[in-house]
């Protein structure tokens, strides 16, 4: 699918609309499911409140106007919200991909910048310079690239009043899920998601072992010396798999 420069192009405010979150979550609620796949193909035909939200982001961020992000918590949901939009946005304006390749996935974190606040950066810029030194690791249960191998992407927004429920909830789903964490006792072996590779060092800031951050969420306790391997990470895009050939 080909986006047309006037699709990807800011949008007006809707008359009426004073909260800008509220973009992000109808989007959320119109065409996220309760597994986490986004139907990006209604997304494409009715794309007016995920660009009115990215054009949102483009214009205030908690660097260009503090006093709207009272809270760590409120500029630390603005991080993940505008992340995870973005990161939706990216694969529309992408052509819609299977999968993120490996040359893909250089151009999807590290070649398109967007405007946030009024500065340009890429996926991979925003990641790890802005959002990861917030010091909370858990926000790698929560920020979502749009593909398969992410943690779920929830119908609804994070929210700065809610946040530490939020992330302690996503963490939980997280190494509940059998695609993240798949334990054999009588082999002493341990598969965790990739994820805790890519950011191990966040990880260890809270806990002296993977395995001891693992047993702060997994729904049973891992006895100490079990052996750790790593779950290969599924690039493919999580759309809920309707075929989009019909829009151009």
């Amino acid at each position: 699918m080909t986006l047309t420069a006037a699709w990807v192009g800011p949008v007006a405010a809707q008359a009426g609309e004073s909260d800008p979150d509220v973009y992000w979550a109808r989007v959320l609620h119109r065409y996220v499911n309760d597994h986490g796949q986004v139907d990006f193909c209604g997304l494409a035909k009715n794309p007016a409140d995920l660009r009115a939200y990215v054009d949102y982001l483009g214009r205030v961020s908690p660097q260009n106007m503090p006093a709207a992000f009272p809270t760590r918590s409120a500029v630390l949901a603005y991080y993940i919200n505008s992340y995870n939009a973005l990161a939706m946005y990216n694969v529309l304006v992408s052509g819609m991909p299977k999968e993120l390749g490996w040359l893909m996935r250089l151009r999807f974190f590290g070649g398109r910048r967007f405007t946030i606040g009024g500065k340009a950066m890429t996926l991979y810029t925003y990641e790890n310079s802005v959002i990861r030194p917030m010091g909370d690791e858990r926000v790698h249960f929560a920020l979502n690239c749009m593909v398969i191998g992410c943690p779920r992407l929830p119908n609804q927004p994070f929210s700065g009043e809610h946040l530490d429920a939020q992330l302690e909830e996503a963490a939980r789903r997280f190494f509940n899920e059998p695609r993240n964490l798949q334990v054999d006792l009588v082999g002493g072996t341990v598969r965790v998601s990739s994820i805790l590779s890519f950011y191990k060092d966040d990880f260890l800031k809270r806990s002296p072992t993977l395995l001891a951050y693992i047993n702060r969420y997994a729904p049973l306790t891992l006895p100490a010396g079990m052996e750790i391997e790593f779950i290969s990470y599924d690039w493919t895009i999580n759309t809920q798999g309707r075929s989009c050939q019909s829009i151009n």
